[in-house]
């Protein structure tokens, strides 16, 4: 059986073709999930972060080029933008604790980005967890 990281990877590669301007992987998502036997309760989860990222783009863009600092989001590697936004919307939009989400993506940007990746994955996600965390304080 899969696990919720395979879950993940997988996701990464749907929303990588999906930014290469294939809308149309939405209809095949659950064969490729299939073809990496991803099943059951992991494709329900895969497929529920998969549309979560594609529903929220906009908004996810927007809190990722928040915190870019120098860098504009066009200007970062596909398979980073993927990650970013697989963990910007689970530090968003899901109850998955935070160092999870950010450990995960760090996880997926060492196997399967540049040897930088780690790095910046982790630098932009932990600003986005601390502005969240910092406003979830002055709401409160």
């Amino acid at each position: 059986m899969a696990t919720r990281h395979q879950a993940r990877e997988a996701i990464i590669g749907l929303l990588y073709a999906y930014d290469l301007g294939n809308p149309e992987i939405k209809k095949f998502a659950e064969d490729i999930l299939e073809e990496k036997k991803i099943r059951n309760r992991q494709r329900e989860f895969a497929l529920s972060l998969f549309k979560g990222v594609v529903e929220h783009l906009e908004e996810i863009d927007k809190e990722i080029k928040k915190h870019l600092e120098s860098w504009d989001l066009d200007r970062v590697g596909h398979i980073e933008r993927a990650i970013l936004r697989l963990g910007a919307y689970e530090l968003m939009f899901t109850d998955l604790d935070k160092a999870i989400a950010i450990n995960e993506a760090i996880e997926l940007s060492k196997k399967l980005g540049t040897d930088q990746s780690p790095k910046f994955v982790n630098g932009v996600l932990d600003a986005i967890a601390k502005e969240r965390e910092e406003k979830q304080k002055v709401d409160s």
